[in-house]
């Protein structure tokens, strides 16, 4: 597996466990969105995408997505892209390939989350500059 895939792979990871008990921070002109429509490929590969604007970050910056279906507590990783957080609105675009379980075509859940890797102390902490969930189309 290629380093930025693994490590866009290990931000979504962290990203998800820690939006569960982490608040988001983000000041007020900052935000994600998610797209109306993703893609699923007939061989799993979903794609995501959707606009973001972050500020002020001193370490690497990503947006990663999860989506799920019938489950909330069952979600797929998918992928990560690197942000850059110059107070300007841009898009981003997450693919990734569903293993453990098929995804259909039609209604799903998707959560994507701009997140700052912040040295403290030499270690990298999650800062989590915005957040959003949307039901959406998988086409």
């Amino acid at each position: 597996m290629p380093v930025r895939s693994a490590l866009a792979a290990a931000l979504g990871s962290v990203a998800l466990l820690c939006a569960a008990v982490a608040p988001v921070t983000a000041a007020p002109s900052e935000f994600v969105t998610v797209d109306r429509t993703g893609r699923l490929a007939s061989d799993g590969t979903v794609t995501l995408s959707g606009t973001y604007t972050c500020t002020d970050a001193s370490g690497p910056v990503f947006v990663s997505s999860s989506v799920s279906q019938d489950s909330p507590d069952y979600r797929h990783g998918v992928g990560g892209t690197r942000a850059v957080c110059d107070g300007a609105e841009h898009r981003w675009r997450n693919t990734g390939k569903v293993t453990s379980e098929k995804l259909r075509r039609g209604a799903a859940h998707v959560e994507a989350t701009i997140t700052e890797l912040r040295s403290q102390g030499g270690l990298p902490l999650p800062y989590f500059h915005a957040t959003a969930q949307r039901d959406i189309t998988l086409a």
